[in-house]
């Protein structure tokens, strides 16, 4: 059995049946080509490459038949393989990848000039309808120039989507090989959360206690985090609200930060607005139960050998959030205890449905903070149970699979949402960094 189909599906199966055609440009950037590849078989993917001349010159068509499984197609011949790949007919692929792209490649394609396989699959495509996604790598000088600008104006003008580059030593560089198989998820997504607005809040509440020292857990954020990423790959439109984290966020992943449970319930009342108009929401985050009055500048220890602090209880963020995001929004919550039994586990997670008017509780062991791992017991509305255990990130992906068949049964998206896109000419969204 070929390496690339041992490796296919590994880490889900959302691009299953999907074929997916790699054009690769002649960029140093090409040598990444192998990792992306194999990034998209990970997910379930076909992938199929076609290089240009420039492009061989870098990486070897057999490095690319080895990542791929295929021959990649060097040149066209009388199979006319633009056509039999991306024409009209069965066996048409659902997306074609450009990466890298250059500048050269860009002026070209914006500009109607076929000369290249890469150029003649990409000229195929736009007059096909066949969703297309560019991934830049040039000098940063190049990206700047008006050309370059106005032709990526237009690509973006036709439907075509934007990876975009990660700025560094003077120099545009190709997205990382994760960032550019989320964008393919993210514009192949065939899931109910597929144009449709979530927002997932996590991360550890810190409760300060002066200018320097706050009271905090054990949370790294990491559930929060992939719960967001697979909300992106489902085609969600996704917000992460993210508390104090130790796990990093993907560029592609639009966050807002807060510290404090008043911080955050002063960003919930900003943002009711979202949170009326999501499909979800969705809350793993740790959050503080008690709190206490900060003192100014920072408490000496030289003055105090020893310190007492009176707690007092913080606002309850749930309930709130429900006043925000009322019904038919699905809203989710995570109850954690230490300790317990099974039993007594899901009569607490059910009593805190009732008090918050939850649609769905996750409830779990403490045992799960900063653990990679989580088994976790899951509540869905009307009646039932059933555990999920594993890693964070493959319990978030099932999570969301079974929250996403009770997010079906509302047949449009509400307002305030993005449409679901169309099938043709689909772009996925450039990525936007964190704010």
């Amino acid at each position: 059995m070929h390496p690339s189909r041992v490796i296919r599906g590994r880490t889900s199966q959302l691009l299953s049946g999907r074929r997916i055609v790699v054009g690769i440009a002649g960029s140093i950037a090409a040598v990444e080509v192998p990792r992306i590849v194999r990034e998209l078989l990970r997910h379930g993917a076909e992938v199929r490459a076609v290089m240009s001349g420039e492009a061989q010159r870098i990486l070897t068509p057999e490095a690319i038949q080895f990542a791929t499984g295929q021959p990649p197609i060097t040149h066209l011949t009388g199979d006319v393989e633009h056509v039999s790949l991306l024409g009209p007919g069965g066996g048409q692929a659902d997306l074609l990848l450009i990466a890298p792209a250059t500048a050269n490649t860009i002026a070209k394609i914006a500009h109607g000039i076929d000369d290249t396989p890469v150029t003649s699959f990409a000229s195929m495509a736009l007059g096909g309808g066949v969703p297309i996604l560019l991934a830049p790598a040039m000098h940063a000088h190049m990206r700047q120039n008006p050309a370059i600008r106005d032709a990526l104006a237009t690509l973006e003008r036709w439907g075509v989507g934007i990876v975009a580059s990660q700025s560094a030593e003077g120099e545009e560089k190709l997205a990382s090989p994760e960032e550019i198989a989320a964008a393919v998820l993210h514009a192949l997504a065939r899931s109910p959360y597929r144009g449709r607005s979530v927002v997932v809040i996590g991360g550890a509440a810190r409760e300060p206690v002066d200018r320097v020292r706050a009271l905090s857990n054990e949370s790294s954020g990491a559930t929060a985090v992939a719960l967001a990423q697979h909300a992106y790959f489902r085609g969600g439109t996704v917000e992460l609200w993210l508390g104090h984290h130790s796990v990093p966020v993907p560029s592609y992943l639009p966050s807002r930060g807060w510290r404090s449970v008043d911080d955050l319930l002063r960003l919930a009342a900003d943002q009711r607005g979202l949170l009326a108009s999501a499909a979800l929401v969705i809350v793993p985050a740790a959050l503080a139960d008690y709190t206490v009055v900060a003192r100014p500048g920072k408490i000496s220890s030289r003055d105090h050998p020893a310190l007492t602090l009176r707690l007092r209880r913080a606002e309850k963020v749930l309930p709130r959030l429900r006043e925000f995001a009322p019904p038919p929004v699905r809203l989710v919550g995570f109850k954690l205890e230490a300790e317990t039994t099974p039993e007594a586990l899901e009569a607490s997670a059910r009593r805190l449905a009732g008090e918050a008017g939850l649609d769905w509780v996750v409830a779990d062991d403490a045992a799960t903070m900063g653990s990679p791992e989580i088994h976790a017991l899951v509540l869905p509305p009307r009646g039932g149970r059933h555990w999920l255990h594993g890693s964070k990130f493959d319990v978030a992906g099932k999570l969301l699979d079974d929250i996403g068949l009770d997010i079906a049964q509302q047949r449009t998206p509400r307002p305030g949402a993005s449409g679901p896109a169309p099938r043709r000419r689909t772009a996925a969204t450039r990525p936007r960094r964190r704010r």
